[in-house]
């Protein structure tokens, strides 16, 4: 083992070590506001950095993805104060709610994929954006402009999931394997088959792939992972409405990729952190008013001094000490 990778390693298991401690060393609103939050809305970013690192496509509307995951488990769940006369236990509710998040992706992916760069963008904000209206004007079911309100995270063994330290580490083991099974799905023929139709897509389906399968399967995966940041966040918000899903919301997950980063997994989990810290603590500094200026200054200094966000902020950073650490000494002969 070389140095390099000894020193990645050593990283890691202090990441780990922290990001477990975490919660048994800050106030509950640390626990909760700041590193459950960062990790529900990284899940929702995950899947558009798979989409966007992988695949080549940007799309606008994995918000709208996590909504309906949200908006499944709060009409069916038995937890929610409003399920009314659809009622299922929690578990059965959850796994609908990823199932319609999975089959919402799949179906963007067939409208979205027959098109590219930026008509593919706007065909996703388009339907993201009837998605919301389509939230706003149903009254019957989703209720509406106020939404679903008094949905209760699931109690297990007597112990409510949404107990800060433990709505925590929920977020953190999901959001540990969402991050795990990204890693190793990229390195899998589909995902080498994905990135080789981002990188040239005339030669992939010369060598006889089903580019566009492949392409409406990712953002199926995307439907996946954008369903559990939005199943999460449906408990953590105690409710879901349109408002959680609109416009601000759709452009905030695509400022948190770009903050991140976009070439790596990581970047997603990083960008959320620092917008949440941002949401957080600068309304206070600046004022609510002025708290759009300060995202969009953020994020123009970020692009600026590094098109791959924070992530690659660091990785250059890193690269650059191991150069220099690299070059011969002055005294050596």
């Amino acid at each position: 083992m070389n140095d390099g990778t000894h020193r990645t390693w050593i990283f890691w298991a202090l990441g780990g070590l922290a990001l477990l401690a975490y919660p048994l060393v800050v106030p509950d609103f640390w626990v909760v506001s700041v590193g459950a939050q960062a990790i529900v809305l990284g899940l929702i970013t995950l899947s558009l950095t798979f989409l966007a690192a992988y695949g080549g496509m940007v799309s606008l509307a994995q918000m709208a993805v996590a909504g309906v995951a949200g908006y499944t488990v709060a009409v069916l769940g038995s937890h929610s104060a409003s399920a009314g006369a659809y009622v299922l236990p929690w578990p059965a509710s959850v796994l609908v709610g990823m199932l319609a998040g999975i089959v919402a992706g799949l179906l963007i992916g067939a409208v979205a994929v027959r098109s590219r760069g930026i008509y593919l963008l706007m065909s996703t904000l388009a339907i993201a954006m009837i998605f919301y209206y389509l939230a706003q004007q149903n009254t019957t079911v989703l209720h509406g402009f106020d939404g679903i309100r008094g949905v209760m995270a699931p109690t297990i063994f007597g112990v409510s999931l949404r107990e800060p330290r433990v709505f925590y580490y929920l977020c953190l083991a999901i959001g540990v394997m969402a991050y795990l099974l990204v890693v190793r799905l990229v390195r899998t023929p589909f995902g080498l088959a994905l990135q080789g139709a981002r990188d040239d897509e005339r030669r992939m389906r010369s060598l006889g792939y089903q580019v566009t399968l492949h392409q409406v399967a990712a953002f199926g995966v995307a439907g996946l992972l954008a369903s559990l940041g939005g199943i999460l966040n449906l408990w953590y918000q105690g409710g879901i409405s349109p408002g959680s899903i609109g416009m601000t919301s759709t452009v905030g997950i695509l400022i948190m990729a770009v903050i991140g980063g976009l070439s790596h997994p990581r970047g997603a989990f990083i960008g959320a952190l620092a917008y949440v810290l941002i949401q957080s603590f600068a309304v206070d500094l600046v004022g609510a008013s002025r708290f759009n200026t300060l995202v969009g200054s953020v994020f123009l200094i970020i692009v600026m001094l590094s098109p791959d966000g924070l992530a690659g902020l660091w990785q250059k950073l890193f690269k650059r000490e191991a150069a220099v650490k690299a070059l011969p000494s002055s005294t050596s002969t």
